[in-house]
């Protein structure tokens, strides 16, 4: 199993009003974080936040191409960013215990914290699909280049894993830095991540590593990508 230190390229905030950061996500353009009564853009050039949505924010978040969907405590809701209209709800599969959210493969992977999951959803539905059991605490989950990750923080100790998808197995460890709690993750769909900081009310930039030139050790044949 491949282990590697965290490098941290960036910090945003904290920023005016938002306590924490309970979940993060990323729309080509900027990058969003809920903060408990908002969702809130981040410019990531700049650093500063560019404008907020009044919803309810909770836990993860996701953007799908064209909608975000925001936990919000035992609901899924599907937002237009635009104009922050609630366009729909589904039942989270936790029922108030999730935590990570993030798209791919036209459905949402939703994060259960202490339950140690993470479910593949129907989106529409909210009917689950497939289920992935882990050894810690769920705090966030995305995809990128057909691989899934999912972020963990227990006591002081944070991890980004990549796991395979079908038995969820960890083949990749990045330790984040003692005392770091990670409570959000999304892919840029590059190289970069995007971790939320919890009750620091920061989000910081972690360099992706690099891809491993061995061969059988990802889960490529799901094939999920960010839409």
């Amino acid at each position: 199993m491949k282990r590697s230190k965290a490098e941290i390229v960036s910090e945003y905030g904290p920023f005016p009003g938002a306590e924490r950061v309970n979940g993060v996500t990323y729309d080509g353009a900027h990058v969003w974080f809920a903060s408990g009564e908002k969702l809130n853009a981040i410019d990531p050039a700049s650093g500063k936040a560019v404008r907020s949505l009044d919803v309810a924010a909770h836990a993860g978040t996701a953007f799908d191409g064209r909608h975000l969907f925001q936990i919000t405590e035992d609901r899924i809701l599907k937002i237009d960013p635009k104009s922050g209209k609630v366009l729909a709800t589904i039942p989270a599969p936790g029922g108030g215990r999730d935590s990570g959210l993030t798209w791919a493969e036209g459905t949402l992977w939703v994060g259960q914290y202490r339950d140690r999951k993470i479910h593949q959803v129907d989106p529409e539905t909210g009917a689950i699909l497939r289920t992935i059991e882990s050894n810690r605490f769920v705090t966030g989950v995305t995809w990128v280049d057909g691989e899934l990750w999912h972020a963990t923080s227990e006591g002081d100790e944070s991890e980004l894993r990549r796991v395979d998808s079908k038995t969820g197995k960890v083949l990749e460890k990045v330790e984040m830095p003692q005392g770091t709690y990670v409570s959000g993750l999304e892919s840029d769909g590059a190289d970069r991540f995007f971790c939320g900081g919890g009750k620091s009310g920061k989000v910081r930039v972690i360099r992706r590593p690099k891809r491993s030139s061995a061969v059988g050790d990802s889960n490529v044949s799901i094939g999920a990508t960010r839409k």
